[in-house]
Formats: structure tokens, C-alpha cells, sequence
């Protein structure tokens, strides 16, 4: 385990080789650089923000091109395809991109501008429909719909909100109009939501025959053509297809710039490097001819950087111990086994300045821990199997990524353990179809005890590893406050609670009252229960006396003190906690058999295997989805609360270095240091 030492770096240099540099140091990813405000009117600091907004529109433009192509050009992709990482490219290849930026930028531009187009395309083809389906009912009509008579007669061309019949029309006008009598009517189409309607009077009376079509609820159409409704139609037509096939030919261009992704994907990624870059370069102290760069880099990368820098470039570098004061990041550095564990832990907190890192023993723990929980070895073989085949197949997978599928392969591993020591294989599958389906029974017996058959044997165990769990936070805590030369702090926080909860255990386990209700096969004699509980005396007073030695006034120092020693009730629900490897365990083991059990109702025969089949595929895969979702959760739950509550405060900030935060592509340079 352990927290790389973090040197500040500072380089110096010319401005004509800035360029270089920068692009030096995102390559490497190595330092992460911060911003100092200049010390003398000869620096100041660069303006890039018009810049950067320019470059983000333009990262913005290729984001919606590719959601086009997605769109309209999808490639099929795996649905582990998000295992895949990103494609690395050589420095050449990403050289030769370079020179495509230009034209891909435009060919982006015209790729958003055709979607734009079709979008209108597409508008007005559902507005010439909706005008085409508006005019059906007014087909019947062979003449225009702005026609308003002739020197003699009025025309009334328009619709009733009702559906009404020729008769009843003529009946109504005949009740409010008694003496106009030459009216001709003629029904266009009804519907249940209108009636079109064709109306003829007299000129002269066509005031009042208006007035009594209102009253009926008569209005005019909107937007009525000029032409007759067959011959709009025809038009509306010929419209539509003329604007399907400029949608055609939109789509058709659009699909000519699928082989154009992968250019578009680089293009995206080179300006999200431009952007970092330049707002990298707005923190640089600069003069009209230099400019100083400073940040932090692991003390282990800072030599061969400052050796290839003074070889590249003429530049000037120096590192140096970050002050105490400083607000140095924080980055870790483990072995295959712990590493896994750093995404658990970054989803806590980093470790805070002086503090250690604690990834090798919560490895240790969690791996026990998770498998315990899970506890079948069928469960833990298909676990293992599958991320070994994903870890073997994707090799360019991510890295934080890698470390959990590294994770649950090092939790599988424990689950079978945990399985075979418990006899747990589907839960008890084995026996289950052994005796439905082959009319013997056969189990595999477990090498060390079944759960279910004695589950006060498995709560002493959980027990038991919840005190080593928490008595080895302690020792970590131990470990923190020697390194520091803090001894007296070792005592007081760490001894003491040694003796006291240690004290106290032994002391319990010299009871027969406690002894037999935890099942176990022994009592400790007398003698150790005195030592012990002259051990568990001393941590008390210790505890008491010590707890509260920040306060100088004796009586706030002494009352600390016994909230203080209050706090030993909070390791015993510590340790109470530990009774959901218990649960956990039991309930993996349970649901496997009530579902094996299910499935074995049909009995055997075809019949019988088919409805197993289902019911074991779909039970089984239920199981293990929720069982292993609540190990995981617990067991982060037992690492976050119990484990790091006795020794471990965060609050360190995660190392984040000028690097090629890309999407697509990384850059693989096979010279580098």
C-alpha cells in the first residue's frame, strides 16, 4: 500500500517552445498542473477563453455529427462493446489526423447542416399532409373554396360543428327564415366532429340567411384554396413527392459520410486535448518571452520527465518538497491485488495528507468478506469464469474499469472458497436433481459446515472476523500514529481500546452463561478471566483519563473522557454488525433452494426437466443478481463504517494531471520513457 510522494516541479522556458512542451506533458500525463498568480509586473496571465469557447463549438459540431451518423448510419455494436476501451493510435497515425482536422471540421459542419435541412424537410412534408388531410372532406366540391357566388347568388362554402343531414339543414333555415324560400343545399361529407356544407341563395337575402347559418354554428374554413379540392389535392400531392425525394437525397448525402466516423471521433478528441491545453495555458505565469510552469508530480516520474524535457527542449526544471501548508493531491499506487481496490476506496475518500493508504488490508478483508456473504461456489465459478474471459478477451479495457472487473474476479475466487467450505452448489441443486430426476440422492459434502443446519456456528465466525476486522483498523491506526512518531497517541487511541474491548471479550468468554449461548465447546478458566479483566481495567482508565486530553480544563477533560469510554458501545455494534455475513450467507442459500425446490414440483420426465430448466435458469440468475448487489453494498458498507471508523478521516484531493482526456482514442507511443 502505499501514497506516491508528490513533488512540485516548476519549468522554465522560452515562449517559442511552449507549444511543445504543453503537448510534451499532455502526452505523459504526468503532472497536474496549478495556477499561481504572477509575482511581478513582467508576468501575467493569459486570456483563452475566447478560444476555448470557439474550440468547444467546434468540439460541439462533431458531437452532433456523430449523433447523426448514430442516427441515421448506426453501426452494430457488441453489447460488451463498452468493455472495449479506447482505440490507441500511434503518434504517427495521430499525426497523419492532424491533417484531417480541417476538412473534418467542414465535413462536420455539413453534416449538421444536411440534419438541419432534413429536419425542415421532414416539417414540411408533415404540413403539406396535414393540408392534404384537412381537404378530403371538401373533395365532393368541384369548384374553388373561395367562391362567393355570381352577380345574382351568394355562395356559402364552410362547415357545421355537428354531423347534420340536407333535410335537417333545410328544416332549420326553413324555421328561422319562413319566407326565404330559394335556398339550395348541398352536403359536401359528414362527420361525427363537422358537416361541409355547399349553400346557394339570392343576393339579396343573403344577410339574413347568413345570420340564421351562424346561429347554427356555421363558419368559414381557414385557408381555403383557390383551386377546386381535386386539383389542390393533386397539387399537395405532387409537393409531397417532390419534398420525399429531397428527404431521400438528404439521407442518401447524409449516409455518404459514414466512413467519415472514425475522422469526426478524432476530430472530437483533438479538441477536447485543445481545450485542456488552453485552459492549461491560462494558468501559466508568462512574459513577452518566457513562461513558467508549475504543478505537482509523483517524486518516482519527476527524473526521467526532467531528463527527457532538458533533451527535447531548452528548458530549465526543478522540483522541490511541497510546504505543509500545500493542498497536494493525492495519488495511489498498488499491487495487482489491492489496486482493485481503489475505486472502492475513491468512492469514500482519498486518503487525507499523512495518512496511509489503506487498500492492501481492506483487500485482504473485502475479498473474505464479499465471498463469505455470497457463499456458493457455483455462484463464485460463473463469477470468476466470466470476468476472466472478459479481462482475457478486452485487454484495452479502461483502467479504473479493469480494477473492478479485477474486483469481482478476486471475489469470486472467494466465493467459491466460501461455497465449498459450506457445501453450497446452487444451493443444494445437486441433491435436489440427483433425487427428482435419477431416484438417488447424491450431495457434495462440504468440508466444513453447511449454514443452514448450524447457523449459530456461522454468527460466532462472523463474530469472531468482525473483531479481527476491527482490531486490524486499530493496527492500522497503530501504524499511522508510529510512523508519525506520535507514540503517546498510539497509546491512548490504540492500546488502550486494545485492552479494554480485547479485555472484555476474553473476560466474557470465562462465562459459561456466554460460552453456552454462543455454542461454543469451551469456557477459558478463571486465572485468564482475571488477567483479562485487569486488562480490560487498565484500557478503561486509560481511556477515561486520556479521551478527552485536548481540553486543558480538568472537568471538560474528564467528562470527554467518559464519553470517551461511552464509545465502547459503539464497538459493540460494531461487532453486532458483522451478524449480516450471517444474513447475507443464509439468504444466498435459501432462495437457491426454494427455487430448486420450485422447479422440482413437476416431478420428472420431460415435462419435469423443461419447467426445472426455466425455473433454474431464471431463479438462479434472479439470485445471483440480487445477492451479489448486496454484497457489494455490505461489504463496502462494513469496509466504510466499521473498518475506516477506527482509524481512517479522507478528505485528500485525487491527483488529476494535464493529460489526453479523451473519448475515443489514446495515444500510444512506443519510445516512451
Amino acid at each position: 500500500m502505499a501514497v506516491l510522494p508528490m513533488r512540485r516541479i516548476s519549468i522554465y522556458g522560452l515562449k517559442s517552445q511552449r507549444k511543445g512542451v504543453l503537448e510534451l506533458l499532455q502526452r505523459r500525463g504526468a503532472v497536474e498542473i496549478i495556477q499561481q498568480q504572477p509575482d511581478s509586473d513582467a508576468l501575467s496571465l493569459m486570456d483563452t477563453g475566447a478560444a476555448q469557447s470557439q474550440f468547444a463549438a467546434t468540439q460541439a459540431t462533431a458531437r452532433q455529427a456523430l449523433e447523426i451518423l448514430d442516427v441515421h448510419c448506426p453501426v452494430k455494436k457488441s453489447p460488451l462493446a463498452m468493455l472495449e476501451g479506447r482505440k490507441p493510435i500511434s503518434l504517427q497515425d495521430y499525426q497523419q489526423g492532424l491533417q484531417r482536422v480541417k476538412d473534418s471540421a467542414t465535413a462536420a459542419g455539413h453534416i449538421v447542416q444536411l440534419e438541419r435541412s432534413r429536419e425542415e424537410c421532414s416539417a414540411e412534408i408533415i404540413r403539406l399532409q396535414t393540408q392534404l388531410e384537412a381537404l378530403e372532406p371538401w373533395l365532393g366540391l368541384d369548384i374553388s373554396m373561395r367562391t362567393k357566388g355570381t352577380r345574382s347568388t351568394t355562395a356559402f362554402i364552410g362547415t357545421f360543428p355537428q354531423p347534420m343531414s340536407r333535410e335537417q339543414i333545410l328544416l332549420g333555415l326553413a324555421q328561422k327564415l319562413p319566407e326565404v324560400k330559394a335556398i339550395e343545399v348541398e352536403v359536401l361529407s359528414a362527420l361525427p366532429q363537422q358537416t361541409c356544407v355547399f349553400l346557394l341563395c339570392l343576393s339579396e337575402e343573403s344577410p339574413a340567411v347568413e345570420t340564421a347559418l351562424r346561429s347554427m354554428g356555421f363558419s368559414w374554413p381557414p385557408n381555403p384554396s383557390k383551386k377546386p379540392p381535386s386539383q389542390r389535392k393533386t397539387q399537395l400531392e405532387g409537393w409531397i413527392q417532390e419534398q420525399k425525394g429531397k428527404l431521400a437525397s438528404i439521407l442518401t448525402e447524409i449516409s455518404g459520410y459514414a466512413d467519415r466516423r472514425d475522422d469526426l471521433c478524432f476530430l472530437y478528441d483533438y479538441y477536447a486535448m485543445r481545450i485542456e491545453k488552453y485552459q492549461v495555458l491560462s494558468m501559466l505565469r508568462q512574459s513577452r518571452r518566457t513562461f513558467i510552469i508549475t504543478g505537482y508530480i509523483p517524486a518516482e516520474n519527476a527524473p526521467a520527465l526532467e531528463q527527457e524535457l532538458q533533451q527535447t527542449f531548452t528548458v530549465f526544471t526543478e522540483t522541490e518538497e511541497p510546504g505543509s501548508k500545500e493542498d497536494v493531491p493525492i495519488a495511489l499506487k498498488n499491487n495487482g491485488f489491492a489496486a482493485p481496490m481503489e475505486p472502492v476506496l475513491e468512492g469514500y475518500s482519498l486518503p487525507g495528507r499523512g495518512e496511509v493508504d489503506p487498500c492492501t488490508p481492506m483487500a485482504c478483508f473485502y475479498y473474505l468478506l464479499f465471498g463469505m456473504m455470497l457463499s456458493d461456489a457455483a455462484y463464485g465459478l460463473i463469477m470468476t469464469i466470466g470476468c476472466a474471459v472478459v479481462l482475457e478477451k478486452f485487454k484495452n479495457m479502461e483502467s479504473g474499469l479493469k480494477k473492478s472487473i479485477k474486483m469481482f474476479l478476486y471475489s469470486g475466487i472467494s466465493t467459491t472458497f466460501w461455497g465449498i467450505l459450506f457445501g453450497s452448489w446452487f444451493g443444494d441443486a445437486v441433491t435436489v436433481i440427483s433425487k427428482t430426476f435419477f431416484g438417488t440422492e447424491v450431495t457434495i459434502p462440504a468440508l466444513w459446515f453447511v449454514p443452514l443446519n448450524e447457523p449459530m456456528r456461522l454468527l460466532v465466525f462472523s463474530f469472531l472476523l468482525g473483531i479481527i476486522h476491527l482490531f486490524a483498523g486499530l493496527g492500522v491506526q497503530f501504524y499511522q500514529c508510529a510512523r508519525a512518531g506520535r507514540w503517546k497517541d498510539a497509546i491512548y487511541d490504540v492500546v488502550f481500546w486494545y485492552l479494554l474491548v480485547g479485555g472484555g471479550i476474553v473476560y466474557l468468554l470465562t462465562m459459561e452463561m456466554t460460552t453456552e449461548m454462543l455454542g461454543l465447546g469451551f469456557t477459558l478458566p478463571e486465572p485468564i478471566g482475571t488477567i483479562s479483566a485487569i486488562c480490560a481495567g487498565i484500557g478503561a482508565v486509560g481511556v477515561l483519563f486520556t479521551a478527552g486530553r485536548d481540553s486543558k480544563n480538568p472537568g471538560k477533560r474528564f467528562l470527554k473522557g467518559l464519553y470517551g469510554l461511552y464509545n465502547v458501545s459503539g464497538y459493540l455494534s460494531d461487532i453486532l454488525s458483522y451478524s449480516r455475513l450471517l444474513a447475507l450467507g443464509l439468504a444466498t442459500g435459501v432462495i437457491a433452494s426454494v427455487f430448486n425446490q420450485m422447479g422440482a414440483m413437476a416431478g420428472g420426465g420431460v415435462v419435469g426437466a423443461i419447467v426445472f430448466t426455466l425455473v433454474f435458469l431464471i431463479g438462479h440468475t434472479l439470485n445471483i443478481g440480487i445477492n451479489v448487489l448486496g454484497a457489494y453494498v455490505h461489504t463496502n458498507r462494513l469496509q466504510y463504517v466499521e473498518f475506516f471508523g477506527k482509524f481512517y478521516e479522507g478528505g485528500g484531493r485525487k491527483f488529476n494531471p494535464f493529460a489526453a482526456h479523451t473519448k475515443y482514442y489514446k495515444i500510444r507511443e512506443e519510445n516512451k520513457p
